[in-house]
C-alpha cells in the first residue's frame, strides 16, 4: 500500500510544480477543481492536463497518497502530508 512518503532534503520542484503545491497546501481541507489549481497556480493558459502532470511530479517526491483524487471534483492534499508539503515549499 503506497503511503505518504518523507521528503528527501534533496528532492526538489520546479516553479509549476511549486506553485500547484503552494496552491494545496492554502487550500488544505477541501477539494479543489483543474480550473481553480490552474488559476492559483498561474498556469491558467496552459493545457487542461497541464495540472494533472504536475501532480505526478508532486507526487513522486511526497509520496503517492499525499494528494488525494476526488472524482469529478479535482484535488486536495491530505493531512499527513502538509507539514511535508511545508517543508519542501520552504527549502
Amino acid at each position: 500500500m503506497p503511503t505518504v512518503g518523507v521528503v528527501e532534503t534533496s528532492a526538489r520542484l520546479a516553479a509549476q510544480e511549486t506553485a500547484v503545491l503552494k496552491a494545496l497546501v492554502d487550500c488544505r481541507g477541501r477539494v479543489v477543481s483543474r480550473r481553480e489549481l490552474a488559476r492559483l497556480a498561474g498556469i491558467a493558459d496552459l493545457s487542461d492536463r497541464r495540472c494533472d502532470s504536475l501532480l505526478v511530479a508532486i507526487r513522486r517526491v511526497l509520496g503517492s497518497d499525499a494528494i488525494r483524487t476526488v472524482r469529478g471534483r479535482g484535488w486536495m492534499i491530505v493531512p499527513l502530508a502538509v507539514d511535508r508539503a511545508e517543508v519542501l515549499l520552504a527549502a
